[in-house]
């Protein structure tokens, strides 16, 4: 039984693992927002609107030791648990939707939700799925929004700080885990953009009203008052709703945007390519396949039409991200696009280091295809390609990794400020390297220029 080190925070209930499953074991307090769920048929509803992750009560088995007597949950498994950081402006949006979404549907159903983490949201492809089930508590009348100010500071600031100065938030978000404080975008935006009614309010009356509330020195309880009806805070989360659907994403061009479209392989070539990830994916029974360097998803697409059940894109591209998730979205595929800086990927944060985990403890990928990838680490990050090619055979036990030499127009070109400063940078090192690390099964010629994808297994 292995605990899951993120899950401190709710001592209603503490989630583990136990043989591939994910359990949570609940307190008393638990027991009792539980017990409101299954009386008042909550938890099978909010399943079945698929607003809430599959969960039953666990069937204890002889392997687990139950020693207090608590009551155990299971919940289905979300096949890459991705945070918010790592999500395109539509992926946040439509994470922010559906959790206003979960919210209405609750409250016409007696219920609301206690807060309003991101972090309680997880894709299941291009879907959003809510994963705690605790954070649904009954609705009390009169009662304030819990969740509001993280709300804000989770969805709402990311996005605006997007849509209203173009500013990508993920980095941001990625340094302070909680979301970006609304007292720092309130001082990023300008007179103008406080005109619109829910930025004026959400944003500038509320950092006015939080700032009220830090400065007062009285120690005095705050005293119990009922702020608003029932009524008027399904009013406010409509308003939230609509303002959210209607805000668009403020794009900057990017140097891979266009990749797919735009690249140095001919139409034969592109063939070759897709033919070769067909063939791997078609002669393997992989569950889930990470894409580095995915662009739209292309090579996702082709693996999951040919029999993978899950695929995760990475890429450093950030608007490339958001056209590969509404594509899934369009075609209707079981594909989640993630922006990734694989010189830079997600490293263990949050309290003792533990609560948000790396991007490398969660890589339990069967499959790695990494197409036109290593380059842009070996060369445009002069990173060792001894290291470079250890990293990628450790993401998982097979996999595609494509070698792009120095007589490629695209190597050439990174050159030119650089020099030629990368005298182990060849083909014959490469596969010297890899052969080392894992046994190479195939070695396909792919362009004219040399391009060559390897076939590994551990």
């Amino acid at each position: 039984m292995i605990e899951e080190t993120g899950s401190f925070r709710d001592p209603a209930g503490k989630i583990f693992y136990h043989k591939n499953k994910v359990l949570r074991k609940l307190s008393e307090s638990g027991k009792e927002r539980f017990d409101f769920l299954i009386k008042e048929e909550i938890l099978n509803k909010s399943i079945e609107k698929k607003f809430l992750i599959k969960t039953k009560i666990f069937e204890d088995d002889d392997s687990l030791k139950n020693k207090d007597n608590n009551l155990i949950l299971e919940h289905e498994c979300v096949p890459y648990v991705s945070y918010p950081y790592e999500w395109s402006f539509n992926q946040l949006k439509d994470a922010a939707l559906f959790h206003l979404d979960f919210n209405l549907f609750l409250l016409n159903l007696g219920a609301t939700l206690i807060d309003a983490s991101a972090y309680n949201i997880q894709f299941k492809g291009n879907k959003p799925i809510f994963i705690d089930v605790l954070s649904i508590t009954k609705y009390d009348e009169g009662g304030p929004w819990l969740g509001h100010k993280q709300f804000c500071e989770n969805f709402l600031n990311p996005l605006i700080l997007k849509s209203k100065k173009g500013i990508k938030f993920n980095n941001w978000f990625k340094g302070n885990l909680e979301g970006i404080e609304t007292d720092e975008l309130d001082k990023l935006l300008n007179f103008f953009d406080k005109f619109s009614y829910n930025i004026f309010v959400h944003v500038h009356i509320l950092n006015k009203l939080d700032h009220k509330f830090k400065s007062k020195k009285s120690l005095k309880p705050i005293k119990q008052k009922s702020f608003f009806s029932k009524k008027s805070l399904i009013s406010i989360l409509n308003q939230l709703r609509n303002f959210i659907s209607n805000l668009k994403d403020n794009k900057s061009i990017t140097t891979w945007d266009d990749y797919s479209s735009n690249n140095s392989y001919s139409k034969d070539e592109e063939k070759l390519k897709e033919d070769i990830v067909i063939n791997f994916v078609k002669k393997n029974e992989f569950k889930l396949i990470a894409d580095l360097g995915c662009n739209d998803g292309v090579y996702s697409h082709l693996a999951l039409n040919n029999g993978c059940k899950s695929a995760i894109g990475f890429d450093f591209d950030i608007n490339a991200i958001d056209r590969a998730f509404l594509k899934s979205k369009n075609e209707q595929i079981n594909f989640l696009p993630l922006y990734f800086d694989a010189s830079n990927p997600s490293t263990n944060s949050g309290w003792n280091e533990k609560e948000r985990k790396s991007f490398k403890d969660r890589a339990k990928f069967d499959a790695i295809i990494a197409l036109a990838f290593e380059h842009h680490l070996s060369i445009a990050k002069n990173i060792p390609l001894d290291q470079v090619i250890s990293w990628l055979v450790s993401l998982a036990p097979n996999g595609l990794i494509e070698f792009v030499p120095k007589d490629d127009i695209t190597i050439k070109k990174m050159l030119e400020l650089k020099g030629n400063i990368f005298p182990n940078y060849n083909q014959e090192n490469f596969e010297k390297i890899l052969s080392k690390k894992s046994k190479i099964l195939t070695k396909n010629l792919v362009s004219q220029s040399g391009r060559t994808i390897y076939e590994f297994k551990i």
